[in-house]
This record gives structure tokens, sequence and C-alpha cells, in this order.
């Protein structure tokens, strides 16, 4: 058991280095990023658990990457492009 988590590890510390470093971040907090951007773009993806919809963000600001997960659709403004991905997953 200790072999497979430990694999586990490894794998999510070479997705990260694939992917460089994720800031995560509260849903009220990921609005103000993307509002802060001249043309932002969004991913967002929706999951559906036992029943309970969940909607996740990925966007871009300055260099870094920005996640958020939240259990309703967020309003991020009209100048945002928003693409609609199948899922998004986050190391970690």
């Amino acid at each position: 058991m200790h072999s497979a988590a430990a694999a586990a590890a490894a794998a999510i510390a070479q997705a990260v280095k694939a992917s460089g470093a994720i800031v995560r971040m509260e849903p009220d907090e990921f609005v103000h990023i993307v509002y802060r951007a001249d043309e932002p773009i969004v991913v967002m993806a929706t999951s559906k658990i036992f029943g309970k919809t969940s909607f996740k963000y990925l966007t871009s600001y300055k260099g870094l990457a920005f996640y958020t997960k939240s259990p309703r659709q967020l309003s991020l403004g009209i100048g945002a492009e928003v693409v609609s991905a199948k899922q998004i997953w986050i190391p970690g």
C-alpha cells in the first residue's frame, strides 16, 4: 500500500512540473482575478457527484494559473470568454 501512495505522489509531482504552478483560491477571489484581466479566457467544467453539481474554473493572469471550484455558477462579467471543457483535472 505504501508503494501505491508513493506512486500517486510521484505522479502528482510530475503533473505539477508539467503544468506549472496552479493557485487554488476561493470563488470570490477568482472572480476578482478575472475582472482584473484585460481579455480574460476562462475554462469551465461541471461535474456531478452524488446528485450535487459543482463548477470548476481555470484562468491565467500574469503568467500564473488560477483555479477554483464552486457549488454555484460564477458571474464572470460580459468581457470574459468562457470555454466549456468536459473536465478540469488539477493535481493534488
